[in-house]
């Protein structure tokens, strides 16, 4: 008995199956694995992260090089093209040197500021700011020297300061900074004991009978016997030349003397 159930049953769902075409069966399936694929969540693909581009054979400027601004005069001459770059932690410096309480250093620091904004817009220059967090990616650093030269040997830059312990520092680390003071001083008239000079006689030296003029470079000329000399152009001959940590001195006599 139990056999001849399960044949007539095994007849019934074969004759059920009979009553639908397979092709019907088939779009009937085509139309179920639409609509479940349609409820399933969106796959997403995982993003990849974007490396940290290198900006290689730029610039970083100090806060000291900013105020001072002469890096600004060089570079409108065109001595001086490519990738200009600032940290935010010397943007920051810079913003509290413009907010002090002191009157000097407030219009030094937003003198800095409008050095920045005519930087833009010369020729030849790229400006960019860039964020620490790209660079450092976790490392703590507490001085702002330590960030800048960091930066620059990361993307082997160069440093534009004029504090000379950050030049010393950079050059031990590896990293080349340019000191606008050793540049200035590299750049000023090479006088030799012999040569005669053209100068105005501003004040009184050190000594009573002598008088002080400078040369457009904003070189000390030491004349002797010159302090009556004091408002008159005269011509000097250089007797000797001393350097000092401030710079080159001459000294010199007056040309009728000679």
């Amino acid at each position: 008995m139990a056999k001849d159930k399960k044949r007539k049953k095994t007849k019934i769902m074969k004759r059920e199956e009979s009553q639908f075409p397979p092709k019907l069966v088939g779009l009937i399936a085509d139309e179920v694995a639409k609509t479940v694929i349609r409820r399933l969540p969106p796959f997403r693909r995982p993003k990849k992260r974007k490396k940290t581009k290198k900006i290689e054979n730029s610039f970083f400027l100090d806060t000291s090089a900013i105020i001072d601004g002469r890096i600004f005069d060089i570079t409108n001459l065109g001595l001086f093209f490519g990738t200009f770059v600032l940290l935010e932690s010397i943007l920051l410096e810079l913003k509290h040197i413009a907010d002090s309480q002191d009157t000097v250093k407030r219009e030094r620091g937003r003198k800095g500021f409008e050095y920045l904004e005519k930087l833009k817009k010369v020729k030849g220059i790229k400006f960019i700011t860039i964020s620490e967090e790209n660079i450092f990616k976790g490392r703590e650093y507490t001085e702002v020297d330590e960030k800048l030269i960091f930066a620059a040997k990361t993307n082997k830059g160069k440093i534009i300061t004029c504090d000379y312990n950050l030049e010393k520092r950079a050059n031990i680390s590896g990293v080349t900074a340019i000191n606008i003071n050793t540049l200035a001083t590299l750049l000023k008239v090479r006088a030799v004991p012999g040569e005669a000079l053209h100068i105005k006689v501003l004040h009184k030296g050190k000594e009573t009978t002598q008088g002080v003029g400078y040369l457009d470079d904003g070189t000390m000329i030491v004349v002797e016997n010159g302090a009556s000399e004091i408002g008159k152009t005269i011509d000097v001959l250089v007797s000797r030349v001393i350097q000092t940590t401030a710079g080159r001195i001459l000294f010199a006599k007056k040309f009728k003397e000679v």
